[in-house]
């Protein structure tokens, strides 16, 4: 297929230089999306039917079989070898069953090792001879070793977890799913699912999938490629409202008070505030004649445009035109015919213009909210009954900066410039969005969020039992309200793939004190993995867990209290155990990474050495924020994990 494409000739196909050059550009994409994938084969599955899809269900009629994998795949002639498994035909391989076999007579799930075939296992759903069984092959490829980054799960994607991916592009779904229940996976395969079923839509509105930091992303980025989907943008919140060079941080009072919906309205009062009502005429010279219009009359215009409750920008540019038209109503009496022509000359007249500058001045999003956080008048007036004086207090800047290239901004200052921004002029919306790791969000960032996905859906992920921040999602109802989503579905997975049964237990006890109300994850693992809490009386001992893991295959990471990894990195190095930060691709000969607990959130590894957990506690700015953070470094692990500590473990892990 791939060869196809490269000997195509355009030469005589192409009108013009530019059409030629757009052709050439989808034929590169094109064949970058039909790249071949070492060790990934193009199919994993087959369905046997026992009549054709779609045909009459006769007595006697015949059925067809169908090779499923991650790529639709047809042959010289044109006719297919293997189907997408995003197909409505592919859609029994996943939901089929012994209760519901779908007219499903067999179901074959192939096994890999290193690209090749070596097994294969049948499932007779329509024999009423044979009993339902676990896919063995199913559970190998679960437990499968990971080295390098997250890889698809077409070959292992659950009842449950299909039904969310096939859901339709015209609604948001809400994936609650605690650790190794595979909602990330979930959210990059809907966009893959969308993206098939809905393709001409979406590459006009484009999707994008949003992550919590850059080694997320990283870790992240080849899923979609690997089922040929090449135009998916991926980024954090900050680069979505990057409309200043942030240098500052805030401490948790002062980025609490900026992340809450409330300062929606405090800056929504500061932009329309330079809104003057006129006191003044316009008068308009156009050749020997004066036109004037009153100050009440333009009153009532400006009025009629604040009440519309229309950007801030397109009101601005829509004066003009409104004071021109009153002008030519005028013309219009007096018997002239001016035409639109006139219109557009009056509304770009000196004493127009003028007068729009003086009632409808234009506002820099990055100086308002400059002049908010540093005059202390300026944002008790528009904070009046919205923010408590102790909240203004938080938020003022101690030493004002000079101007906005000087201001050392925060991540919470430039989601308030974005938001202030969309006041001014509309944010462009995307066809669909996913959102990971949306528990750790301020309402503040979800709206920042919602703007991208106001005309689109969007497809959100997390954990409650997960949020880190103090400005953490307290439920899903609120979040998705802040989003603009409040009609969104909210679906829960309770089914742990990663997670073996001992760790994820462990890691159980403090779901009481982190999220009372959350199902705590059931591992279908069959496998209960390696686990073991152990003493150490220094970093020797902990170097010596991870070397002790290495003898394993797979991934290992060391996850550590961010002040405890200097100490930790010193101790490997002297041990001469090579590793890796978070976001950098494990090889076959750099299998540790160290991973600060900070950034220990979306991902995974077959086994992790956990130092010091009330370490991982103490590090927080409170107990119930160090205990979420150790929730995730507690569930971070595939096969195996070992705790090490030589302080006491914290008392809700007994």
């Amino acid at each position: 297929m791939r060869e196809d494409v490269e000997s195509l000739d355009i030469r005589d196909v192409t009108a013009n230089w530019v059409n030629a050059q757009v052709l050439e550009r989808q034929i590169d994409e094109r064949i970058k999306a039909l790249a071949d994938l070492s060790d990934t084969p193009l199919f994993f599955g087959r369905l046997d039917y026992l009549h054709a899809p779609g045909a009459e269900q006769a007595e006697g009629a015949e059925g067809e079989r169908f090779y499923i994998g991650r790529r639709h795949v047809h042959d010289a002639d044109g006719d297919p070898m293997v189907i997408d498994w995003r197909a409505p035909v592919s859609q029994p391989f996943y939901r089929a069953s012994k209760k519901d076999p779908m007219d499903v007579a067999l179901r074959r799930r192939f096994g890999y090792t290193g690209g090749e075939l070596t097994a294969y296992e049948d499932e007779r759903l329509s024999d009423p001879a044979e009993a339902a069984k676990t896919s063995r092959l199913l559970q190998r490829e679960i437990e499968k070793p990971r080295v390098g980054p997250m890889r698809d799960i077409v070959a292992t994607i659950q009842p449950e977890q299909d039904e969310i991916v096939r859901s339709g592009l015209g609604g948001t779904v809400c994936v609650q799913g605690g650790p190794g229940t595979g909602k990330t996976a979930v959210g990059l395969h809907r966009v893959a699912y969308l993206l098939y079923a809905h393709r001409e839509r979406l590459a006009r509105t484009g999707t994008l999938v949003i992550g919590p930091n850059r080694s997320f992303l990283h870790y992240i980025e080849q899923v979609l490629p690997a089922l040929g989907e090449l135009t998916v943008r991926q980024a954090t919140v900050d680069d979505l409202v990057a409309r200043v060079e942030v240098r500052g941080t805030d401490d948790a009072a002062a980025a609490v008070v900026k992340g809450d919906a409330r300062m929606a309205e405090v800056l929504r009062r500061a932009v329309y505030s330079h809104v003057t009502l006129p006191t003044e005429p316009v008068v308009v010279v156009r050749g020997s004649r004066r036109w004037r219009v009153p100050a009440y009359e333009l009153e009532d215009i400006v009025r009629e445009l604040l009440d519309r409750d229309i950007r801030y920008g397109a009101a601005r540019e829509a004066l003009p035109q409104r004071i021109a038209h009153a002008v030519l109503v005028q013309m219009e009496r007096a018997g002239e015919a001016p035409d639109d022509r006139v219109q557009d000359a009056v509304a770009r007249n000196s004493a127009v213009k003028a007068a729009v500058k003086a009632i409808w001045p234009v506002v820099d999003p990055a100086k308002l909210v400059l002049r908010l956080l540093t005059d202390a008048d300026f944002l008790a007036e528009h904070a009046a009954g919205v923010l408590t004086e102790d909240e203004q207090k938080t938020i003022l800047w101690a030493k004002p900066a000079r101007s906005v290239r000087s201001a050392r901004w925060s991540p919470a200052d430039a989601v308030l410039i974005d938001e202030a921004a969309d006041l001014v002029e509309r944010t462009p919306s995307l066809g669909h969005v996913v959102l990971d790791e949306a528990q750790d969000l301020s309402p503040m960032q979800y709206r920042a969020v919602g703007r991208r996905c106001t005309t689109g859906s969007a497809t959100v992920l997390g954990d409650l039992a997960q949020g880190t921040t103090p400005w953490a999602t307290r439920g899903w109802e609120e979040a998705l309200a802040h989003l603009g989503k409040p009609d969104a579905v909210i679906e829960e997975l309770t089914a742990g793939f990663r997670v073996p049964t001992d760790v994820i237990a462990y890691a159980s006890r403090l779901l009481p004190h982190i999220a009372p109300g959350l199902t705590p994850v059931a591992s279908i693992r069959e496998n209960p993995g390696l686990f073991e809490v152990r003493p150490a009386a220094g970093p020797a001992d902990v170097v010596a867990a991870c070397a002790e893991l290495l003898r394993n295959e797979g991934s290992v990471g060391l996850i550590a209290a961010d002040a405890r990894v200097p100490l930790l990195a010193q101790a490997l190095a002297e041990a001469g155990l090579p590793y890796l930060a978070p976001g950098e691709e494990t090889t076959r000969e750099t299998r540790l990474t160290l991973v600060p607990a900070s950034l220990a959130k979306g991902l995974e590894y077959d086994y992790v050495v956990l130092d010091e957990p009330r370490a991982v506690v103490d590090g927080e700015p409170d107990e119930r924020t160090g205990l979420r953070r150790l929730y995730v470094a507690l569930t971070r692990a595939v096969s195996g994990l070992i705790v090490t500590h030589g302080a006491p473990l914290p008392a809700q892990l007994d």
